[in-house]
């Protein structure tokens, strides 16, 4: 463009900008966005000629500072003065005038909406970091729909707890939360649990849970989705499951379907995330020896055909070494970089920061199955017996205001 503006004082703009190839209308405006930089625009512009005097100016603002005016709109000064054969100026000029005097804002200060904190969490081994979230699943007539309440364990991807009921309760998130942490033998300051702002996640009933057992709470940003992203991964590989209805006949229709996936899920499962092993296979530290089966049999086809590897033997995935929601990025020295604290709930429903643990307390349950084989929601590790299985799988009351018929809720952990 400077070959351009040197040919054009010489010979003119517009066959220095046919001779080149260049468009007449980038030409003009790459230089009006040169002089507006340099200010060479605003400097050289003399003042319009219907422009206020220095003299007239002051007085539109002083009337407009007068005690019968500070208080009202130029619209209404404009009118009240023409009403009584007063001409100053337009509305826009008194406008104009307030707005170089920086007078010109809101009269209410407006609500400013709180910066939220990101929340950044970090797990290092199975039950250090639970997300929890509720999807609704369509019933059999339009309107109609259940709730779905999901535990998930962002390390593994394993699920710890899964409910189906017919309402949203904080009655019914505060039972789901508490069993499941007692199968998982979660200890006092141990995990933290992450969910969004609903209204379930938020009650006083499930806060005041989490403080009792220890739990750290941490919520996501308003309306921010990505801040709960293993909850709504998951959510999304069951809804596109080619076996998902489009509707459910009825509640009990949509628990035996979650029992088969969830079952399938944990057990069957090869996830992306997690170098191809199923969420069980990690939850509960069996990754190695699959992996070192998995080591063992690319060694071998390299031995048998060699030729058809570059280079080096191949090498299985390794699941990642620590899960992040919402990674600082890394500084130059490989320090993470984080401006930002994590909001929790403590014990006086404050915020601190969270401090990850690094270790989990080794746990001693058992791996249990139906003994039938029969698939349904104990039939992945720690997983009741049947006479558990009727007690966990029994009806709920959740706890609703006066003449509203109670509904019933099954929930599995």
């Amino acid at each position: 463009m400077n070959t351009t503006s040197d040919l054009a004082q010489q010979v003119g703009v517009k066959p220095a900008c046919t001779a080149l190839g260049v468009s007449r209308a980038s030409y003009y405006r790459r230089q009006r966005s040169t002089l507006s930089l340099s200010g060479a625009v605003n400097a050289n512009r003399p003042k319009p000629p219907l422009a206020l005097h220095d003299t007239e100016r002051q007085m539109v603002l002083d009337i407009l500072h007068s005690e019968r005016f500070v208080d009202k709109a130029p619209p209404v000064i404009y009118t009240s003065l023409l009403d009584e054969g007063i001409y100053l100026c337009s509305v826009r000029t008194m406008y104009r005038i307030l707005s170089q005097e920086n007078e010109v804002r809101e009269r209410r200060n407006q609500r400013r909406h709180p910066q939220y904190t990101k929340p950044e969490l970090r797990a290092v081994k199975s039950n250090q970091v639970w997300s929890w979230d509720i999807t609704k699943l369509k019933g059999p007539e339009r309107g109609t729909f259940y709730h779905l309440y999901v535990i998930l364990d962002i390390y593994s991807r394993y699920v710890v707890g899964w409910m189906v009921a017919a309402v949203e309760l904080g009655q019914l998130a505060k039972q789901l939360i508490e069993e499941t942490s007692i199968k998982q033998n979660v200890v006092s300051g141990q995990l933290t649990i992450h969910s969004d702002r609903g209204a379930s996640m938020k009650s006083k009933l499930v806060s005041d849970l989490l403080i009792d057992l220890g739990i750290i709470k941490s919520h996501s940003r308003p309306k921010v989705s990505d801040d709960n992203p293993f909850s709504e991964s998951q959510f999304k590989t069951m809804k596109y499951r080619p076996e998902f209805p489009q509707r459910f006949g009825s509640i009990e229709d949509a628990r035996v379907f979650c029992r088969l996936f969830f079952t399938w899920y944990n057990t069957e499962h090869l996830h992306s995330g997690i170098a191809m092993l199923t969420p069980e296979t990690l939850h509960y530290d069996q990754a190695d020896q699959v992996i070192k089966k998995r080591s063992e049999t690319l060694a071998a086809a390299f031995i048998a055909n060699p030729s058809r590897f570059k280079r080096n033997p191949p090498v299985p995935k390794t699941p990642p070494k620590e899960v992040w929601i919402n990674q600082p990025k890394q500084t130059e020295n490989g320090l993470l970089e984080s401006t930002e604290d994590i909001p929790v709930e403590s014990s006086t429903l404050g915020e601190t920061e969270v401090v990850m643990l690094e270790s989990t307390p080794p746990r001693d349950n058992p791996v249990r199955t139906h003994q039938d084989g029969e698939p349904g929601c104990g039939s992945h590790p720690s997983a009741p017996t049947h006479e558990e299985d009727d007690q966990i799988n029994r009806m709920i009351d959740p706890v609703m205001p006066k003449k509203t018929p109670a509904r019933r809720a099954e929930y599995c952990i």
